[in-house]
């Protein structure tokens, strides 16, 4: 980790109180910024080696822990890990019980077992979470801790089977009261090597999981249910979801990078994101976001062997909007099985998805570049829409799209908007009406054919975000 960025900095940052400022100049000292030299591959790097060193396995009632599901079971836990870290690392074991407890913070080098049995239960007091810097929304701000944290931490895991299970008398994002954000489940940030495999999670109404600013992360055979979003991966590099099933009342996953200038300085984007093998179900909105929040850019996403069973908007949502700036290029989307979408298999919007930020990034750098979208080897099941992505921006035209080898049954089938070289091949769908390819200002291959979309029917292109009268700075 980069000097000046350090456990202690970061509380100083917390203590002052200032709502997203003093860790976001920080944090822009890491020097995350893209590198334009960055092969496009969709390669994970694998995780680190954990280095030689002391292993031990502390068991929490050993420290105090109860696991009646009554008693304040919080400095235990916390004594544990505690212990754990300072004699050098291993595991930390939750055995068979209910373990009430506030906010608990994990340390590097060590791994949280919870055992079969065993359910962390999260308190439904405020007063026992600490107030902090958090990512919110894009921003850095002001708000409530997560349930399980980690900071500038290396080396930790969560390992099941057991269960982590959020209060359900905290509802909600953000505390009406207050309007801080209110507590993640699971929330990492700046850390590297990460794992968390095997677990039972619950969360109400905050997203479920969150790592931010992290490096080398993995979620193996998670279960997630949640009342928001399942697993929201924020300016992170080479993460790996793979075989967890997601029941979620917003996004199962989200990737993004930030919102408006401030997440542009700071400049760390998502890169290097594989999702595969995974179960997707949602009540409120997509299976896979990725955006609106895209200001430091998304690279270099792979989606395979997956299956959307149910969604109230898309099974995939690829969506910014002008004053986000940067790019979203390289997604990868093979052997995708999508059923149970009430809007449509995939959507395209850089036009107006988010809400604006209060500090955009103006003119034509702040207009998203969508770039280099593959999908193939597609299967769906009776879709209101197949392709929907007219709303692309006329001055940055999406360049390389692809979509073979689908089948299946839709309603309606593809529409398509200012792109370069467009691929369709092998679209073999059935129990649509009216054409089944539709284009505005669209060249590639594979269009034979097309009919032109109607004028009227296109949407409205947002004015451009002007200059402001001060150059913007982090502060």
């Amino acid at each position: 980790m980069s000097s000046g960025v350090g456990r202690r900095n970061f509380l100083k940052t917390v203590a002052c109180g200032t709502a997203g400022a003093p860790i976001a100049a920080g944090l822009s000292r890491l020097g995350w910024a893209q590198s334009a030299r960055a092969a496009a591959t969709h390669a994970t790097k694998p995780a680190a080696a954990r280095p030689a060193g002391p292993t031990v396995t502390l068991n929490v009632k050993d420290y105090g822990a109860t696991g009646d599901g009554k008693t304040n079971d919080t400095l235990a836990l916390q004594l544990a890990i505690e212990r754990c870290s300072v004699l050098g690392g291993g595991e930390v074991v939750v055995p068979t019980g209910d373990y009430a407890t506030g906010a608990l913070a994990l340390r590097s080098n060590v791994t949280l077992r919870i055992e079969d049995g065993a359910s962390l239960l999260g308190s439904g007091d405020m007063a026992d979470y600490p107030i902090t810097q958090v990512r919110w929304e894009g921003r850095w701000v002001k708000g409530y801790g997560a349930f399980i944290s980690a900071t500038d931490t290396e080396n930790i895991g969560i390992m099941g089977p057991g269960k982590i299970v959020a209060s359900d008398a905290i509802r909600g994002r953000v505390d009406r009261k207050t309007g801080m954000r209110l507590p993640a489940l699971l929330e990492f940030t700046n850390c590297r090597t990460v794992r968390v495999e095997n677990c039972f999670t619950v969360q109400t109404g905050m997203w479920s999981t969150h790592p931010v600013y992290c490096e080398n992360v993995t979620f193996k055979n998670v279960v997630i249910h949640s009342g928001a979003d399942g697993i929201d991966v924020d300016s992170c590099r080479h993460v790996i979801i793979d075989g967890c099933t997601f029941e979620t009342s917003d996004d199962c996953i989200s990737l993004k990078s930030g919102r408006g200038e401030e997440a542009n300085v700071i400049n760390r984007p998502c890169v290097d994101v594989h999702i595969r093998n995974c179960t997707f179900n949602d009540k409120t909105f997509a299976c896979i976001g990725i955006g609106s929040e895209t200001s430091a850019g998304v690279r270099n996403v792979v989606i395979e062997h997956c299956k959307c069973v149910g969604a109230r908007s898309h099974a995939i949502y690829i969506k910014s909007r002008p004053g986000r700036g940067a790019f979203v290029e390289n997604i990868t989307v093979n052997d995708f099985e999508a059923s149970g979408a009430k809007q449509g298999f995939l959507r395209l919007n850089n036009l107006n998805s988010g809400k604006q930020d209060e500090f955009p990034v103006p003119g034509d750098a702040g207009i998203p570049l969508f770039r280099e979208f593959h999908f193939s080897n597609i299967r769906v099941t009776d879709m209101p829409a197949l392709v929907q992505a007219t709303e692309i921006h006329p001055r940055k035209p999406l360049v390389g799209f692809s979509l073979t080898n689908v089948t299946g049954t839709c309603k309606s089938g593809i529409t398509l908007a200012n792109m370069k070289n467009v691929v369709i091949r092998n679209v073999k769908v059935t129990g649509f009406d009216g054409p089944l390819l539709n284009i505005e200002s669209v060249t590639g291959v594979g269009l034979a054919g097309a009919a032109t979309i109607d004028p009227a029917k296109m949407p409205k292109v947002p004015d451009a975000v002007p200059e402001p009268e001060k150059p913007y700075q982090l502060k």
